[in-house]
């Protein structure tokens, strides 16, 4: 079992990678990070747009929830 502090800790170093990982992506695809925006809230939900297409990970078809 893990102490509030560990898991704190995790947490953050989690957060993190995915920030690294997304910066990564962002440099990959040529998309400028939008320094005259104003600071927004990590805290706050983003909604992820549905997927359209059919699209395929791995050998198994994905599709979209009805």
């Amino acid at each position: 079992m893990t102490s509030r502090s560990e898991r704190l800790k995790m947490q953050r170093r989690m957060q993190r990678r995915i920030r690294l990982v997304v910066e990564e992506r962002r440099m990959a695809f040529g998309v400028r990070p939008k320094s005259a925006e104003v600071a927004t809230d990590p805290e706050t939900t983003v909604e992820i747009p549905p997927i359209t297409a059919i699209k395929a990970i791995g050998r198994v078809a994905v599709r979209p929830a009805r």
